[in-house]
């Protein structure tokens, strides 16, 4: 029961994650294009820009994906088979 809980909340945490990855790739598109300036004044933008920043750093901390950590997370969260 603890594991299917568990199971449940990093799922809800990296659909959490994903959404403000998706908002910090929106805003840099945003800027690239110049489109921000249709939406927001300057001071505006770099507000919610930087909001957007701090919350993607949040959720990477809480939800970390697995290459997050470089390639020997990846390794580490392969099973490890025993000669049992």
């Amino acid at each position: 029961m603890q594991m299917r809980t568990f199971h449940r909340f990093s799922q809800t945490a990296q659909k959490w994650r994903e959404l403000v990855d998706r908002r910090c790739t929106h805003f840099v598109e945003l800027h690239r294009s110049g489109r921000w300036k249709l939406y927001y004044d300057e001071a505006e933008f770099l507000l919610r820009m930087r909001e957007a920043l701090d919350l993607a750093e949040t959720w990477s901390q809480i939800a970390p994906l697995l290459n997050d950590h470089g390639p020997s997370a990846q390794a580490d969260a392969a099973p490890k088979r025993t000669a049992a």
